[in-house]
């Protein structure tokens, strides 16, 4: 069990107030690691650090932004003096304000530019702006394990018969933005796995499944009978693999893709 020993190791996770970012960083935590939880909300951040135990850090962190990164990194190597994990986990999805609209603004035909520019921001430019930052200090200290978390929906497309209600209407279409640029954050990943390698920096990808998370229930039996182990995932579901990811368990894997979906993507 040493080989999943996070002991010493200083790891951050970016978007960590989030459903799955709580998680990854529990599961960090638990391996021995120290933890910075780095997210928009300072406080928030703060709070999930302080439930973590001791001698781990919330910070605020914009990943679109050069310059919070920079001082991140700064805070970061005063505090610790390394950095051995960086998790990706930062990300938006689409949301639209009135549900009565969702189904017409949804649709490719009427897709807002902006909303497709903004995803483009945070879930391509913010990897890519992380791994330059923070990942650049793993390349100079000749070790470190990226962990970029990308989706199911970077692999297949999204089944848009899910987002169909009871009576069989359309509520809405899973957009293109999501798993676009998800399938982005599965090619960079390899690109970065291929220019680090000699530099002793590993770079995967976690791909998720859905999350059980409130959704309505016709949604749920509907998505879990497409999973060949009948049902959604559990937000704990991931933290085994973001720990086998980060850890020298995973030692000679890079460039490399760990779907996570409960079978979703076999048949």
């Amino acid at each position: 069990m040493e080989l999943f020993s996070l002991e010493h190791k200083v790891a951050i996770v970016t978007g960590a107030c989030g459903l799955l970012g709580v998680q990854h960083c529990e599961a960090l935590a638990a391996a021995g690691a120290k933890v910075v939880v780095a997210d928009l909300d300072e406080k928030a951040a703060a709070a999930v650090a302080g439930r973590l135990g001791e001698g781990h850090l919330g910070i605020a962190l914009d990943v679109t932004s050069a310059a919070s990164l920079e001082a991140a990194r700064q805070r970061i190597l005063e505090v610790y003096g390394r950095i051995d994990v960086l998790v990706n986990n930062a990300a938006i999805n689409d949301m639209f304000e009135n549900p009565l609209l969702a189904s017409e603004q949804s649709m490719f035909e009427h897709y807002p530019l902006d909303m497709w520019d903004r995803s483009w921001k945070v879930n391509v430019s913010g990897v890519f702006l992380c791994s330059q930052v923070l990942g650049g200090v793993m390349a100079s200290q000749g070790a470190g394990s990226i962990i970029n978390i990308a989706s199911t929906y970077g692999i297949v497309a999204p089944d848009q018969r899910l987002y169909r209600n009871e009576a069989g209407e359309q509520t809405f279409f899973k957009s293109p933005a999501y798993p676009v640029t998800k399938s982005a954050v599965i090619g960079f990943t390899k690109f970065l796995a291929a220019y680090w390698g000699a530099k002793g920096v590993r770079v995967n990808v976690l791909s998720p499944g859905g999350v059980e998370n409130r959704q309505d229930a016709f949604f749920q039996e509907s998505y879990s009978r497409k999973t060949l182990l009948g049902r959604m995932a559990s937000p704990a579901d991931y933290k085994g693999a973001i720990v086998f990811l980060a850890s020298d368990a995973s030692a000679y894997m890079t460039g490399a893709n760990l779907v996570v979906d409960g079978g979703w993507t076999a048949i």
